[in-house]
Protein backbone atom coordinates (compact mmCIF):
# COMPACT_ATOMS: atom_id res chain seq x y z
CA UNK A 1 0.00 0.00 0.00
CA UNK A 2 1.51 3.35 -1.12
CA UNK A 3 0.47 6.91 -0.38
CA UNK A 4 0.19 9.00 -3.72
CA UNK A 5 -1.99 11.52 -2.16
CA UNK A 6 -3.49 12.27 1.24
CA UNK A 7 -6.03 9.99 2.08
CA UNK A 8 -5.55 8.19 -1.36
CA UNK A 9 -3.52 4.73 -1.69
CA UNK A 10 -2.38 2.65 -4.42
CA UNK A 11 -3.01 -1.01 -3.85
CA UNK A 12 -2.40 -2.59 -6.68
CA UNK A 13 -0.06 -5.31 -8.19
CA UNK A 14 3.34 -5.10 -10.46
CA UNK A 15 3.32 -8.18 -13.24
CA UNK A 16 6.95 -8.21 -13.58
CA UNK A 17 7.01 -11.84 -15.49
CA UNK A 18 3.87 -10.83 -18.27
CA UNK A 19 4.82 -10.72 -21.79
CA UNK A 20 2.13 -11.48 -23.58
CA UNK A 21 -1.83 -10.04 -22.78
CA UNK A 22 -5.01 -9.84 -24.32
CA UNK A 23 -4.76 -13.22 -25.26
CA UNK A 24 -1.38 -12.79 -26.25
CA UNK A 25 -2.45 -10.36 -28.62
CA UNK A 26 0.27 -7.60 -27.25
CA UNK A 27 3.55 -7.88 -26.23
CA UNK A 28 4.68 -6.71 -22.55
CA UNK A 29 8.27 -6.34 -22.83
CA UNK A 30 8.32 -4.53 -19.65
CA UNK A 31 5.76 -6.36 -17.70
CA UNK A 32 2.61 -4.45 -16.56
CA UNK A 33 0.74 -3.38 -13.24
CA UNK A 34 -2.78 -3.63 -12.43
CA UNK A 35 -3.70 -1.00 -10.50
CA UNK A 36 -6.35 -0.78 -8.07
CA UNK A 37 -6.68 2.52 -5.83
CA UNK A 38 -8.23 3.07 -2.33
CA UNK A 39 -9.33 6.70 -0.89
CA UNK A 40 -9.28 6.76 2.87
CA UNK A 41 -12.13 9.22 3.40
CA UNK A 42 -14.38 9.49 5.90
CA UNK A 43 -15.96 6.47 4.03
CA UNK A 44 -13.38 4.11 2.28
CA UNK A 45 -14.22 3.45 -1.44
CA UNK A 46 -12.03 1.10 -3.48
CA UNK A 47 -11.63 1.80 -6.98
CA UNK A 48 -11.28 -1.44 -9.25
CA UNK A 49 -9.51 -4.51 -8.58
CA UNK A 50 -6.46 -6.72 -10.05
CA UNK A 51 -6.68 -9.64 -12.29
CA UNK A 52 -7.62 -12.77 -11.61
CA UNK A 53 -4.64 -14.59 -11.19
CA UNK A 54 -3.18 -12.17 -8.11
CA UNK A 55 -6.57 -11.80 -6.46
CA UNK A 56 -6.12 -14.11 -3.12
CA UNK A 57 -2.89 -12.32 -2.16
CA UNK A 58 -5.01 -8.70 -3.23
CA UNK A 59 -7.99 -9.92 -0.72
CA UNK A 60 -5.29 -10.80 1.86
CA UNK A 61 -3.57 -7.61 1.58
CA UNK A 62 -6.89 -5.99 1.82
CA UNK A 63 -7.86 -7.28 4.80
CA UNK A 64 -4.69 -6.45 6.48
CA UNK A 65 -4.53 -2.81 5.78
CA UNK A 66 -7.51 -2.47 5.83
CA UNK A 67 -10.50 -5.28 6.65
CA UNK A 68 -13.11 -6.05 4.25
CA UNK A 69 -15.71 -5.05 6.25
CA UNK A 70 -14.24 -1.39 6.43
CA UNK A 71 -14.79 -0.56 2.53
CA UNK A 72 -17.80 0.92 2.25
CA UNK A 73 -17.71 1.44 -1.61
CA UNK A 74 -16.22 -0.36 -4.89
CA UNK A 75 -15.55 1.37 -7.73
CA UNK A 76 -16.27 -0.53 -11.24
CA UNK A 77 -14.36 1.51 -13.89
CA UNK A 78 -14.43 -1.22 -16.32
CA UNK A 79 -15.34 -4.95 -16.48
CA UNK A 80 -12.77 -6.49 -18.08
CA UNK A 81 -10.58 -9.51 -15.86
CA UNK A 82 -7.62 -7.34 -15.38
CA UNK A 83 -9.37 -4.57 -13.98
CA UNK A 84 -12.57 -6.69 -11.90
CA UNK A 85 -10.65 -10.07 -12.10
CA UNK A 86 -10.90 -9.89 -7.82
CA UNK A 87 -14.36 -8.44 -7.73
CA UNK A 88 -15.82 -11.89 -6.84
CA UNK A 89 -13.48 -12.88 -3.80
CA UNK A 90 -14.63 -9.47 -2.37
CA UNK A 91 -17.95 -9.52 -2.62
CA UNK A 92 -17.86 -13.16 -1.19
CA UNK A 93 -16.89 -11.61 1.96
CA UNK A 94 -18.65 -9.03 2.14
CA UNK A 95 -21.63 -9.41 -0.31
CA UNK A 96 -23.52 -6.37 0.77
CA UNK A 97 -20.94 -3.69 -0.70
CA UNK A 98 -22.48 -1.42 -2.80
CA UNK A 99 -20.71 -1.28 -6.07
CA UNK A 100 -20.82 1.65 -8.41
CA UNK A 101 -20.46 1.12 -11.82
CA UNK A 102 -22.52 2.00 -15.40
CA UNK A 103 -25.48 0.45 -16.85
CA UNK A 104 -22.99 -1.75 -19.05
CA UNK A 105 -20.91 -2.56 -16.47
CA UNK A 106 -23.37 -4.01 -14.18
CA UNK A 107 -24.95 -6.01 -17.14
CA UNK A 108 -21.09 -7.46 -18.08
CA UNK A 109 -19.94 -7.82 -14.69
CA UNK A 110 -23.45 -10.05 -14.41
CA UNK A 111 -22.66 -11.69 -17.78
CA UNK A 112 -18.96 -12.23 -16.52
CA UNK A 113 -19.70 -13.74 -12.55
CA UNK A 114 -23.43 -14.55 -12.75
CA UNK A 115 -24.26 -12.33 -9.86
CA UNK A 116 -26.68 -9.66 -9.14
CA UNK A 117 -24.65 -7.73 -6.20
CA UNK A 118 -25.26 -3.88 -4.78
CA UNK A 119 -25.28 -2.39 -7.88
CA UNK A 120 -25.41 1.50 -8.00
CA UNK A 121 -25.60 2.44 -11.63
CA UNK A 122 -24.15 5.97 -12.46
CA UNK A 123 -23.79 8.17 -15.53
CA UNK A 124 -22.03 11.22 -16.15
CA UNK A 125 -21.91 13.99 -13.48
CA UNK A 126 -23.56 11.20 -10.24
CA UNK A 127 -21.27 12.14 -7.22
CA UNK A 128 -20.54 9.94 -3.83
CA UNK A 129 -19.81 12.11 -1.18
CA UNK A 130 -16.85 9.90 0.91
CA UNK A 131 -16.08 12.89 3.69
CA UNK A 132 -13.68 15.68 2.74
CA UNK A 133 -13.74 14.04 -0.96
CA UNK A 134 -16.42 13.21 -3.19
CA UNK A 135 -16.65 11.25 -6.17
CA UNK A 136 -17.20 11.84 -9.52
CA UNK A 137 -18.09 9.81 -12.25
CA UNK A 138 -17.48 10.23 -15.70
CA UNK A 139 -18.68 7.81 -18.40
CA UNK A 140 -16.19 6.96 -21.18
CA UNK A 141 -18.24 4.44 -23.55
CA UNK A 142 -15.26 2.71 -26.14
CA UNK A 143 -12.28 3.67 -24.00
CA UNK A 144 -11.75 1.16 -24.73
CA UNK A 145 -15.11 -1.04 -23.85
CA UNK A 146 -18.74 0.02 -23.78
CA UNK A 147 -18.35 0.22 -19.94
CA UNK A 148 -15.77 2.08 -19.31
CA UNK A 149 -16.02 5.04 -17.10
CA UNK A 150 -13.05 7.34 -15.20
CA UNK A 151 -13.56 8.50 -11.57
CA UNK A 152 -12.33 11.97 -10.46
CA UNK A 153 -11.91 12.53 -6.43
CA UNK A 154 -12.85 15.90 -6.12
CA UNK A 155 -11.04 18.20 -3.41
CA UNK A 156 -8.08 15.67 -4.30
CA UNK A 157 -7.65 16.82 -7.94
CA UNK A 158 -7.01 13.07 -8.77
CA UNK A 159 -8.58 11.54 -11.95
CA UNK A 160 -8.79 7.76 -12.15
CA UNK A 161 -8.43 7.40 -15.62
CA UNK A 162 -8.96 3.90 -16.73
CA UNK A 163 -7.34 2.36 -19.50
CA UNK A 164 -6.76 5.79 -20.90
CA UNK A 165 -3.42 7.33 -20.40
CA UNK A 166 -2.25 3.89 -19.47
CA UNK A 167 0.89 1.56 -20.29
CA UNK A 168 1.93 -1.93 -19.86
CA UNK A 169 4.99 -0.93 -18.00
CA UNK A 170 5.83 -2.13 -14.18
CA UNK A 171 9.00 -0.71 -12.04
CA UNK A 172 9.69 -0.45 -8.88
CA UNK A 173 8.84 3.29 -8.94
CA UNK A 174 5.24 4.94 -9.22
CA UNK A 175 5.17 8.05 -10.46
CA UNK A 176 6.10 9.41 -14.27
CA UNK A 177 9.11 11.72 -12.72
CA UNK A 178 10.77 8.57 -10.72
CA UNK A 179 11.39 6.61 -14.24
CA UNK A 180 13.13 7.12 -17.40
CA UNK A 181 10.87 8.99 -19.96
CA UNK A 182 12.19 7.71 -23.16
CA UNK A 183 10.56 4.13 -21.76
CA UNK A 184 7.33 5.78 -20.56
CA UNK A 185 6.40 7.43 -23.73
CA UNK A 186 7.32 4.72 -25.88
CA UNK A 187 5.04 2.67 -23.61
CA UNK A 188 2.70 5.12 -23.65
CA UNK A 189 2.45 5.05 -27.80
CA UNK A 190 2.33 1.48 -27.76
CA UNK A 191 -0.33 1.17 -25.94
CA UNK A 192 -2.56 4.20 -27.99
CA UNK A 193 -1.66 2.66 -30.87
CA UNK A 194 -2.50 -1.45 -30.19
CA UNK A 195 -5.79 -0.22 -27.90
CA UNK A 196 -7.11 2.71 -28.22
CA UNK A 197 -6.34 3.61 -32.76
CA UNK A 198 -9.84 2.31 -33.19
CA UNK A 199 -11.39 4.60 -30.93
CA UNK A 200 -9.55 7.86 -31.64
CA UNK A 201 -12.47 9.77 -32.10
CA UNK A 202 -14.01 9.60 -28.93
CA UNK A 203 -10.99 9.94 -27.18
CA UNK A 204 -10.85 13.82 -29.11
CA UNK A 205 -14.31 13.87 -27.86
CA UNK A 206 -13.84 12.75 -23.92
CA UNK A 207 -10.93 14.92 -23.77
CA UNK A 208 -13.06 18.21 -24.92
CA UNK A 209 -15.43 17.06 -22.65
CA UNK A 210 -13.23 17.18 -19.63
CA UNK A 211 -11.15 19.90 -20.79
CA UNK A 212 -15.17 21.87 -20.70
CA UNK A 213 -15.33 20.73 -17.35
CA UNK A 214 -12.18 22.71 -15.95
CA UNK A 215 -11.53 20.75 -13.50
CA UNK A 216 -8.24 20.83 -11.74
CA UNK A 217 -6.14 17.73 -12.56
CA UNK A 218 -2.68 17.16 -10.21
CA UNK A 219 -2.44 13.31 -10.77
CA UNK A 220 -3.55 10.94 -13.16
CA UNK A 221 -3.88 7.50 -11.67
CA UNK A 222 -4.55 4.87 -14.93
CA UNK A 223 -5.22 1.60 -14.50
CA UNK A 224 -1.74 -0.10 -15.95
CA UNK A 225 1.69 1.17 -15.41
CA UNK A 226 3.13 4.76 -14.20
CA UNK A 227 0.53 7.68 -12.52
CA UNK A 228 1.09 10.98 -13.86
CA UNK A 229 2.18 13.27 -11.42
CA UNK A 230 4.65 15.95 -12.46
CA UNK A 231 2.94 17.25 -15.34
CA UNK A 232 -0.35 15.39 -15.66
CA UNK A 233 -1.61 17.49 -18.69
CA UNK A 234 1.16 16.62 -20.83
CA UNK A 235 -0.10 13.00 -21.53
CA UNK A 236 -3.47 14.42 -22.45
CA UNK A 237 -1.62 16.70 -24.81
CA UNK A 238 -0.11 13.75 -25.77
CA UNK A 239 -3.42 11.71 -26.73
CA UNK A 240 -4.76 14.92 -28.16
CA UNK A 241 -1.96 14.48 -30.69
CA UNK A 242 -2.11 10.76 -31.32
CA UNK A 243 -5.91 10.97 -32.10
CA UNK A 244 -5.66 13.08 -34.90
CA UNK A 245 -4.47 11.06 -38.02
CA UNK A 246 -1.15 11.33 -35.91
CA UNK A 247 2.28 10.39 -37.90
CA UNK A 248 5.84 11.29 -37.87
CA UNK A 249 6.51 12.04 -41.91
CA UNK A 250 7.75 8.66 -42.35
CA UNK A 251 7.48 5.40 -43.88
CA UNK A 252 7.02 1.74 -42.61
CA UNK A 253 8.00 -1.04 -45.27
CA UNK A 254 6.93 -4.08 -43.81
CA UNK A 255 7.64 -7.30 -45.67
CA UNK A 256 7.55 -11.67 -45.63
CA UNK A 257 10.29 -13.29 -47.67
CA UNK A 258 11.02 -16.41 -48.42
CA UNK A 259 14.24 -16.75 -50.16
CA UNK A 260 15.17 -12.90 -50.01
CA UNK A 261 13.85 -11.38 -53.46
CA UNK A 262 11.12 -9.71 -51.25
CA UNK A 263 13.84 -8.48 -48.91
CA UNK A 264 15.80 -7.45 -52.00
CA UNK A 265 13.14 -5.36 -53.55
CA UNK A 266 12.19 -3.69 -49.68
CA UNK A 267 16.13 -2.53 -49.43
CA UNK A 268 15.67 -0.90 -52.65
CA UNK A 269 12.25 0.69 -52.20
CA UNK A 270 13.57 2.00 -49.09
CA UNK A 271 16.60 3.82 -51.13
CA UNK A 272 14.29 5.45 -53.28
CA UNK A 273 11.98 6.75 -50.47
CA UNK A 274 14.96 8.50 -48.87
CA UNK A 275 16.07 9.67 -52.22
CA UNK A 276 12.60 11.13 -52.24
CA UNK A 277 12.81 12.58 -49.00
CA UNK A 278 10.62 10.32 -46.65
CA UNK A 279 12.99 8.92 -44.27
CA UNK A 280 11.79 5.22 -44.50
CA UNK A 281 11.99 2.17 -41.80
CA UNK A 282 12.39 -1.70 -43.29
CA UNK A 283 10.59 -4.62 -40.68
CA UNK A 284 10.60 -8.21 -41.81
CA UNK A 285 7.30 -9.68 -40.53
CA UNK A 286 8.28 -13.23 -39.71
CA UNK A 287 11.37 -11.68 -37.52
CA UNK A 288 9.01 -9.04 -35.74
CA UNK A 289 6.61 -8.48 -32.67
CA UNK A 290 3.58 -7.56 -34.24
CA UNK A 291 2.50 -5.18 -31.24
CA UNK A 292 5.87 -3.23 -31.92
CA UNK A 293 5.22 -3.12 -35.75
CA UNK A 294 1.77 -2.03 -34.81
CA UNK A 295 3.50 0.87 -33.32
CA UNK A 296 5.50 1.56 -35.88
CA UNK A 297 2.59 1.62 -38.57
CA UNK A 298 0.67 4.37 -35.85
CA UNK A 299 4.16 6.58 -36.18
CA UNK A 300 4.12 6.45 -40.11
CA UNK A 301 2.61 8.39 -42.99
CA UNK A 302 3.10 5.74 -45.01
CA UNK A 303 2.79 1.68 -45.26
CA UNK A 304 4.09 -0.47 -47.69
CA UNK A 305 3.62 -3.62 -47.26
CA UNK A 306 5.14 -6.42 -49.33
CA UNK A 307 5.18 -10.23 -49.61
CA UNK A 308 5.93 -13.58 -51.76
CA UNK A 309 3.43 -15.13 -52.88
CA UNK A 310 2.60 -18.67 -51.53
CA UNK A 311 0.13 -20.90 -52.53
CA UNK A 312 -1.66 -18.52 -54.47
CA UNK A 313 -1.68 -16.17 -51.12
CA UNK A 314 0.50 -14.29 -49.07
CA UNK A 315 2.60 -15.50 -46.01
CA UNK A 316 1.24 -15.62 -42.87
CA UNK A 317 3.18 -12.59 -40.95
CA UNK A 318 2.18 -10.39 -43.45
CA UNK A 319 -1.92 -11.92 -43.84
CA UNK A 320 -1.61 -11.58 -40.19
CA UNK A 321 -0.75 -7.61 -39.82
CA UNK A 322 -3.16 -6.82 -42.33
CA UNK A 323 -5.92 -8.51 -40.09
CA UNK A 324 -4.87 -6.37 -37.14
CA UNK A 325 -4.50 -3.03 -39.61
CA UNK A 326 -7.98 -3.93 -40.41
CA UNK A 327 -9.36 -4.09 -36.87
CA UNK A 328 -7.47 -1.02 -35.88
CA UNK A 329 -8.59 0.96 -38.79
CA UNK A 330 -5.88 3.56 -39.18
CA UNK A 331 -6.42 7.20 -40.93
CA UNK A 332 -4.68 9.28 -42.63
CA UNK A 333 -2.68 6.62 -43.83
CA UNK A 334 -0.94 5.79 -47.47
CA UNK A 335 0.23 2.88 -48.97
CA UNK A 336 1.36 0.52 -51.74
CA UNK A 337 1.87 -2.67 -52.43
CA UNK A 338 4.67 -4.79 -53.81
CA UNK A 339 6.16 -8.40 -53.69
CA UNK A 340 8.21 -11.35 -55.77
CA UNK A 341 6.35 -14.59 -56.88
CA UNK A 342 7.52 -17.76 -58.79
CA UNK A 343 4.48 -18.63 -61.45
CA UNK A 344 1.27 -17.17 -60.02
CA UNK A 345 2.35 -13.83 -58.25
CA UNK A 346 -1.22 -12.80 -56.80
CA UNK A 347 0.38 -11.42 -53.29
CA UNK A 348 0.87 -8.07 -54.44
CA UNK A 349 -3.33 -7.45 -55.59
CA UNK A 350 -4.37 -9.82 -52.47
CA UNK A 351 -1.86 -6.91 -50.27
CA UNK A 352 -2.99 -4.03 -52.32
CA UNK A 353 -6.84 -5.31 -51.61
CA UNK A 354 -6.63 -5.89 -47.75
CA UNK A 355 -4.74 -2.41 -47.30
CA UNK A 356 -7.54 -0.79 -48.41
CA UNK A 357 -9.89 -2.88 -46.63
CA UNK A 358 -7.83 -1.74 -43.30
CA UNK A 359 -8.45 2.02 -44.68
CA UNK A 360 -4.91 3.02 -46.27
CA UNK A 361 -5.14 5.40 -49.37
CA UNK A 362 -3.48 3.40 -51.99
CA UNK A 363 -1.46 6.01 -53.72
CA UNK A 364 0.38 3.30 -56.50
CA UNK A 365 -0.42 0.44 -58.07
CA UNK A 366 1.34 -2.81 -56.91
CA UNK A 367 4.84 -3.19 -58.24
CA UNK A 368 5.58 -7.52 -58.76
CA UNK A 369 9.20 -9.00 -59.85
CA UNK A 370 9.35 -12.63 -60.72
CA UNK A 371 11.25 -14.81 -58.96
CA UNK A 372 15.27 -12.80 -58.24
CA UNK A 373 15.56 -9.52 -58.77
CA UNK A 374 18.20 -7.77 -60.70
CA UNK A 375 19.88 -4.55 -61.32
CA UNK A 376 17.35 -3.68 -63.83
CA UNK A 377 14.61 -4.98 -61.42
CA UNK A 378 16.04 -2.92 -58.71
CA UNK A 379 16.22 0.26 -60.19
CA UNK A 380 12.40 -0.12 -61.02
CA UNK A 381 11.99 -0.95 -56.92
CA UNK A 382 13.99 2.08 -56.13
CA UNK A 383 11.85 4.51 -59.09
CA UNK A 384 8.81 2.88 -57.14
CA UNK A 385 9.77 4.21 -53.69
CA UNK A 386 10.67 7.60 -55.11
CA UNK A 387 7.25 7.81 -56.54
CA UNK A 388 5.76 6.52 -53.67
CA UNK A 389 7.38 9.15 -51.80
CA UNK A 390 6.24 11.71 -54.35
CA UNK A 391 2.89 10.94 -53.59
CA UNK A 392 3.20 10.98 -49.89
CA UNK A 393 4.29 14.10 -49.87
CA UNK A 394 1.19 15.59 -51.77
CA UNK A 395 -0.98 14.21 -49.02
CA UNK A 396 0.68 16.84 -46.98
CA UNK A 397 0.43 17.04 -43.36
CA UNK A 398 -3.05 15.71 -42.51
Amino acid sequence: MFKIKNKIYWVGVRDWEIKKFHGEEYSTHRGSTYNSYLVRDQKTALVDTVWTPFAKDFVEQLENHVGLRNIDLIVVNHTEQDHAGSLPYIMERNPDIPVYCTKNGANMIKAHFHKHWNFKIVKTGDTVDLGDYKLVFVEMPMLHWPDSMATYVSGANVLFSNDAFGQHYASPFLFDDEVAQDELYQEAIKYYANILTPFSRQVKSKIKEIEALKIPIDIIAPSHGIIWRSKPLDIIKKYNEWSDNFHEGTATILYNTMWGATRKMAQSIAAGLEKGGIPAKLINLGKSDKSDVVTEIFKSKGVLLGSSTINRGILSASAEILEIMRGLKFNGKAGASFGSYGWSGESPGIIEERLAGAGINIIREALKIKYNPGPQELDACESFGEQVAGEIKKLGNN
